[in-house]
């Protein structure tokens, strides 16, 4: 007999990548998830939900983590869809911008916009929508630690508010961004366990690095001569630590979303499936704090703008 699904799994950037593979070990391990694939472009995450099979416990929403109104919407959309309760979320989706500076809709630094700002607002929509015992995963990344070599420039973490929009006349370093990015992500991971009781309250909450995983679209934004090298070059990397295939590194996420032995674990950092500490700076309070509370006046100002009905274009580059 069929088992039926009776809860759903939400998957930001499911289209490809390690998200596409969480998708599908999830499904292939448990028979009674739902997957949501959250995406920007739905005709891509019908064809990834193809590739995932299981297409009768797969549904695919739009979203767009550069548009805090896309990020609402989709919330609004998830609520209509009657399907079965929300019991985990999946912040995978990310972006690595090295050529200038992009900004979100709300002109906020696309880097920063869209590995932690959307995502926050997405956790912040649905926190209410989910059923306990529930899982939120963040995918962050060994680089947001400059004690580990990866190649990658050490994360630069002032203020969030900096971030969020650098001066002028800061000089452009995509990479380090990035890297600043993932160490939101665990600082993030950390202060939300905090606030929802560490657990106590049926919600853990970790954080996960996949590892380097060459061939991903990470690079995407790279030169021409860059991409080639990642692609090509860099798997020859994965008989070395942590240098993993995206479906290698999408079965270990899955595995955090549905497996019973980590059930209780929260407030933890993952590499792969195994737990490990983090840099010295995402157990900085000061810092969790500073990136929370300027994450909500962000958000704030947004909706103050929405209520007003103004335009809020993406700038000039």
């Amino acid at each position: 007999m069929t088992a039926t699904p009776n809860k759903t799994a939400i998957i930001t950037g499911a289209s490809a990548g390690l998200g596409l593979q969480c998708a599908r070990a999830l499904l292939a391990s448990d028979p009674t998830w739902h997957v949501v694939f959250a995406v920007r472009d739905v005709a891509r995450g019908a064809l990834a939900v193809e590739q995932a099979g299981h297409p009768a416990r797969c549904t695919v929403l739009k979203m767009d983590l550069a548009s805090l109104m896309s990020v609402h919407a989709f919330a609004d959309d998830f609520r209509g869809r009657g399907l079965p309760p929300l019991h985990a979320i999946v912040c995978n989706a990310g972006v690595q911008v090295v050529s200038g500076t992009e900004h979100t809709a709300e002109g906020v630094e696309m880097t920063f916009g869209v590995n932690h700002l959307g995502h926050f607002a997405l956790v912040r929509d649905l926190l209410a929508d989910l059923a306990h015992p529930a899982r939120i995963v963040v995918v962050a990344s060994g680089t947001h630690d400059p004690a580990k070599t990866t190649g990658m420039p050490a994360p630069r973490y002032t203020k969030a508010a900096d971030l969020a929009h650098p001066a002028d006349d800061e000089p452009v370093d995509g990479r380090r961004r990035y890297t600043t990015s993932k160490l939101c992500n665990v600082l993030y991971a950390y202060e939300l366990d905090r606030r929802l009781g560490c657990g106590a309250n049926g919600v853990t909450v970790n954080a996960f690095d996949p590892g380097l995983m060459p061939g991903s679209g990470l690079a995407r934004d790279y030169s021409v001569i860059g991409r080639w090298v990642w692609r090509y070059v860099f798997p020859l990397l994965r008989v070395l630590p942590n240098v993993n295939s995206t479906r290698s590194s999408g079965a270990h996420l899955a595995a955090l979303v549905w497996e019973p032995r980590f059930d209780d674990v929260t407030g933890t950092y993952f590499e792969g499936t195994r737990p490990i500490a983090s840099s010295a700076d995402s157990y900085d309070r000061e810092k969790a704090l500073d990136l929370w509370e300027t994450s909500e006046h962000l958000l704030e100002s947004a909706e103050y703008q929405d209520q007003r009905g103004e335009s809020r274009g993406r700038p000039a580059q």
